[in-house]
């Protein structure tokens, strides 16, 4: 049986960890693309895993390219082309760069492999993921953007840290866009079953939500130049391996909703169930007042930022 092939479109610090840890979890043959003045540079990162192989018997291949024709016929593409975040420039400061190179990888994606599922990590993400969206023409099951995947990988990191506990019983969800304005789902939170709310006060919770919500700019300020990039690439290649293996995954992410939770024709982090065909299912249930309030407010930045993008 023929591998899979994964195209990582952006071959920086997010697009080498994708091809990493793809390789090690043996999802299939890898692509890492880039344009022509950084060839040199992708090759070489596909060399250097390429020789890594051999310590743990991992089987997939991967190469670097910058020819479109490399990429085609392949099964997922991980986007995360354009300029990362600077000390004092916040996500919407991107739009206008980033939107041209979405256009062009866009067009070049719906080319060669028309029915590809397709992650976007490129900031704005929502705006971004739209914008992928409606210039490819894509179903909508076959486009998702990672968000909330990585905002709550954060929230359960911090919560982990916080009562000394293991991270793997941590469950929580962040909703909402992808920026200040998301939303942790804090009541629902669960430590081995436990609710989050009874072991924790809610002035230190309120501590670590907005912790959370400024989790991306702590990184980017620590840098000093650049963000995060091992993080957001476990989050896509868990995204990622949900859709290629089947495995139905709820996982909160970026997806088109058309009426859930009264939000219609734009991209927003909701649990979704990710599995052999794309975005199978949104998973909707009753939110409370506060919290409703607090994702009208993410979906009205998510509307400022897509409407910027004259899409």
């Amino acid at each position: 049986m023929p591998r899979s092939k994964i195209a990582l479109i952006g071959g920086g610090q997010i697009g080498g960890n994708l091809a990493l840890l793809a390789t090690q979890k043996e999802l299939g043959d890898v692509v890492i693309f880039d344009i022509p003045q950084s060839e040199g540079m992708v090759k070489g990162k596909a060399l250097d895993i390429m020789q890594l192989r051999p310590h743990d018997g991992y089987d997939s291949t991967i190469t670097g390219t910058s020819k479109w024709d490399d990429v085609k016929d392949s099964d997922v593409f991980i986007i995360t082309a354009g300029i990362p975040r600077k000390p004092g420039m916040n996500r919407e400061d991107l739009l206008e760069i980033n939107l041209g190179i979405m256009k062009d990888v866009a067009k070049n994606i719906k080319k060669q492999s028309p029915n590809a599922f397709v992650i976007v990590i490129s900031n704005p993400l929502d705006a971004m993921v739209y914008a992928f969206y409606k210039i490819s023409g894509f179903n909508k099951h076959k486009v998702v953007g990672m968000a909330g995947a990585l905002d709550s990988a954060r929230l359960r990191t911090f919560i982990a840290m916080e009562t000394e506990c293991s991270v793997q019983d941590v469950n929580c969800m962040v909703l909402g866009g992808h920026g200040d304005t998301m939303v942790p789902i804090i009541r629902l939170g669960t430590i081995g079953g436990v609710p989050i709310e009874s072991l924790i006060s809610s002035e230190r919770l309120k501590e670590i939500v907005d912790r959370t919500r400024f989790a991306g700019g702590e990184i980017v300020k620590l840098f000093g130049n650049g963000s995060a990039f091992y993080a957001p690439a476990q989050s896509a290649i868990e995204m990622a391996e949900s859709y290629l293996r089947d495995k139905k995954r709820v996982i909160p992410c970026a997806s088109l909703c058309e009426g859930e939770f009264d939000v219609d024709g734009y991209f927003i982090g909701v649990p979704s169930v990710i599995g052999a065909n794309g975005v199978e299912r949104i998973l909707e249930f009753k939110l409370e007042k506060d919290e409703r309030i607090a994702l009208n407010e993410t979906l009205k930045a998510v509307k400022n930022t897509v409407k910027e993008t004259g899409l």
